[in-house]
């Protein structure tokens, strides 16, 4: 080979070496931008799901969000938000306020005992019966029974003061009503078929329908506030006042020998 065959091959070798050097650093820096680019990729959806889950979890529950909403309040009910439920003949002089949260045992135990002593006092003119729903026992294991059942409460107030009164009774009643631990009224289905009991509302598609869409929600958070802010002291359930004053020194009435002395006493002083 001649020497400038010779320079000449030397020449085009180090000229594929160079092109393949600059190929190699080429490919070098493509992969280098392509692992950059995954894992700023990865960050941002790291930092849009942390993003996502830090929005979800400030976000209000829904029980806590009805109580910005407006107030749809049932039929046959008076006051700010439909929150005075006063059941009785208009010729009674006084009324009796009853507070109950529908998830309280004790207040089952009063209602299987004396609700029927109760319903009889109303109908005989007695006295006019006065509701006031509370959800405190919710607030205890972050539960929503007492607040779903009282939302119902509500859609059977709609439909009559007598639908209320039986679908009240069959609420608390041995049958139907759970142990407190058990959030069991939270459940839209298991409220239906109770409800199905009192010929009111059974197979009521209207009442069914408020108690799925939650059209009293708004109204049950409402009444629940009225249990919260009472000026009468009650601080738990079943409470008793008549004229402005607790009856019984705040206990509950669990006999019906009892809630006859002590509201016999009340109608007369």
């Amino acid at each position: 080979m001649s020497q400038r065959n010779s320079q000449a091959a030397k020449s085009a070798a180090r000229e594929r070496l160079r092109a393949e050097r600059e190929r190699d650093a080429k490919r070098a820096k493509a992969k280098r931008q392509a692992v950059v680019a995954v894992s700023v990729v990865a960050v941002l959806a790291a930092a849009g799901g942390i993003g996502y889950a830090v929005v979800q979890a400030n976000k209000p529950g829904h029980w806590e969000a009805v109580k910005d909403e407006k107030v749809v309040a049932p039929a046959n009910t008076t006051g700010t938000d439909g929150t005075t439920v006063v059941i009785g003949k208009s010729t009674a002089k006084k009324t009796l306020k009853v507070y109950e949260d529908p998830r309280c045992p004790v207040c089952a135990v009063f209602e299987q005992t004396v609700g029927s002593t109760v319903k009889k006092d109303i109908d005989d003119g007695t006295f006019k019966f006065q509701y006031v729903g509370a959800t405190f026992i919710d607030n205890h294991d972050n539960g929503e029974g007492s607040k779903n059942a009282l939302s119902a409460l509500g859609a059977a107030l709609n439909v009559s003061p007598e639908a209320f009164l039986e679908y009240k009774s069959a609420l608390y009643s041995a049958k139907w009503h759970p142990d407190e631990t058990a959030d069991t009224f939270k459940d839209d289905g298991y409220l239906i078929k109770v409800a199905d009991t009192v010929p009111a509302l059974k197979n009521n598609a209207k009442f069914q329908d408020a108690v799925k869409k939650g059209t009293y929600d708004a109204w049950a958070m409402a009444m629940s506030k009225t249990f919260d802010t009472n000026k009468e002291g009650v601080t738990g359930t079943p409470g008793f006042v008549m004229d402005g004053k607790q009856l019984n020194g705040g206990k509950p009435l669990l006999t019906v020998a009892d809630f006859n002395k002590v509201v016999d006493a009340a109608l007369k002083g």
